[in-house]
């Protein structure tokens, strides 16, 4: 095997591991970079932990052929230059998008996110987008505003219970109210205790007042029974 060949069997393996290890990557054209400038850019990507090189090719195609980065092979056209991304994808579309204004020589061409295909126009919409950092700020500030209103929710209800109950104590008259109502529950028992001693009373004179009349024939039937034995005498005859 000759050293061309060689070359080309490692660099396809070298583009097979980076496939393996990320499904994202930035197709550009470098024509008319200089090395400075390449080099620059690509410290600039390694900031934003991607890996920027210049391949041909025919090779590329041949390490992603049925990868999930196979739709890189619709922008492998001309001097090609691809940014491997591990970290953040608007990041580094960032990056290249920055650089490109300055240096109109470097071209995106596409992508592929994830195993689907990312146009320029992709790109630039990436590149608009906050960084990882800002977003993830962002979306712990919405996770916290509810949990903060809730919070304050939980702590005004004991606040507010208090209130009305202070409020109902106040409308009763205070808290003097409960030992009043019960000293007037106290002296209707009396009144209740009285009033069964006089039915009870009533109950026992009635029986007196009934034997009493029932003597009474009795005592008017006996001077009957004198005048009958004065009159018996009367009635005999005389010798």
């Amino acid at each position: 095997m000759n050293k061309v060949r060689t070359q080309k069997v490692a660099t396809v393996e070298s583009v097979k591991e980076r496939v393996e290890t990320t499904s994202t990557a930035v197709v550009t054209e470098y024509r008319g970079l200089t090395v400075a400038e390449i080099s620059t850019l690509r410290r600039e990507l390694k900031k934003a932990d991607a890996e920027y090189k210049v391949l041909k090719n025919t090779l590329v195609r041949r390490a992603i052929e049925g990868t999930p980065s196979e739709p890189l092979g619709a922008y492998l056209e001309g001097p090609t230059a691809i940014a491997w991304v591990k970290g953040d994808v608007s990041a580094v579309a960032k990056i290249l998008r920055d650089f490109s204004k300055s240096t109109p020589s470097l071209i995106l061409k596409g992508g592929v996110l994830d195993g689907k295909a990312l146009s320029a126009n992709d790109l630039k919409a990436l590149a608009d987008l906050p960084s990882r950092e800002v977003l993830l700020a962002q979306l712990a500030g919405l996770l916290a505003s509810p949990m903060r209103q809730m919070a304050g929710l939980l702590k005004a209800v004991p606040q507010n219970f208090a209130y009305g109950l202070s409020a109902l104590i106040d409308s009763k008259g205070g808290p003097q109210a409960a030992p009043a109502s019960a000293t007037d529950e106290a002296t209707e028992t009396p009144a209740g205790v009285a009033d069964a001693a006089e039915a009870a009373s009533e109950t026992e004179a009635a029986p007196v007042a009934s034997a009493e009349e029932d003597a009474a024939p009795e005592a008017s039937a006996e001077p009957d029974t004198a005048e009958e034995a004065t009159e018996a005498p009367d009635s005999e005859p005389a010798e």
